[in-house]
């Protein structure tokens, strides 16, 4: 009879602890990035800011962010620079120094044109979610479909009414890692899922899902949403599955 109180109240002590857990955790990871992060760029401004320049010099402890705020400011000040004639000429004289060097062409080549494409608003990176069975059959893996453009490779694999297509398997729970893979038209599975919910499903190893939209079935066609008063004939129907014939891969 005395363990039942007992019992209640440590249960009721976890699940507070548990629900204060969830709350400051993804605060308190957040603030440790943000101030690392803040910390990093600091160490590596500062030291080629002026004393009489610093607040660091006229009070008695350091400023954070100082050094993020400066090195903003002369990204936008080297921008607005070489968007210039001036400035696109001296950044072109760059860059021809840069192609006579073996090593450094290739790297600085190779990371300029990733930059490219994340950064430019004309770069369309991936542009849906999709499935591929992977690493064998009956087993899916998610992929981010990347724009389907004629490359060497197509040229050389592609076969008729069924092109190659560049798509990018990322690992758990790391996605900036994974595999680049050319896989058939047919034989990917697209999804509905942004690539944000596709990103927070491969971080969090499944657990967060993104949600999935109920479908109505009417005269046989499903429809997204909700109807006021659906019919008692489209209720009877049973629901379609949201991988329709046409996204199914052809075996």
């Amino acid at each position: 009879m005395s363990d039942a109180p007992k019992t209640s109240g440590m249960t009721r002590l976890r699940n507070y602890f548990l629900t204060g857990f969830v709350v400051c955790a993804p605060l308190a990871i957040t603030a440790y990035i943000a101030w690392s992060f803040i910390g990093w760029v600091d160490s590596w401004v500062k030291p080629y800011i002026p004393a009489r320049y610093s607040p660091d010099t006229y009070l008695p402890f350091p400023v954070p962010g100082f050094g993020l705020i400066v090195a903003l400011i002369l990204i936008t000040l080297i921008g607005f620079l070489t968007a210039n004639i001036v400035g696109r000429a001296i950044v072109n004289f760059g860059e021809r120094l840069l192609g006579r060097m073996p090593l450094v062409r290739g790297i600085y080549g190779s990371l300029k044109q990733i930059f490219e494409t994340v950064l430019s608003n004309k770069g369309d990176m991936f542009r849906q979610v999709g499935l591929v069975e992977y690493p064998r059959k009956g087993v899916w893996s998610l992929v981010f479909v990347a724009s389907e453009k004629e490359t060497e490779i197509n040229q050389k694999l592609d076969q008729a009414g069924d092109p190659l297509i560049a798509v990018f398997m990322p690992c758990t729970p790391n996605p900036t890692t994974g595999f680049l893979m050319y896989v058939p038209k047919s034989d990917i599975v697209l999804l509905d899922m942004t690539i944000e919910d596709g990103a927070k499903l491969i971080v969090s190893a499944g657990l967060v899902a993104p949600e999935v939209k109920q479908m109505v079935v009417v005269n046989g066609e499903p429809i997204d949403g909700v109807l006021a008063n659906p019919s008692v004939a489209a209720l009877a129907q049973p629901a379609r599955s949201s991988r329709t014939a046409s996204s199914r891969p052809n075996k």
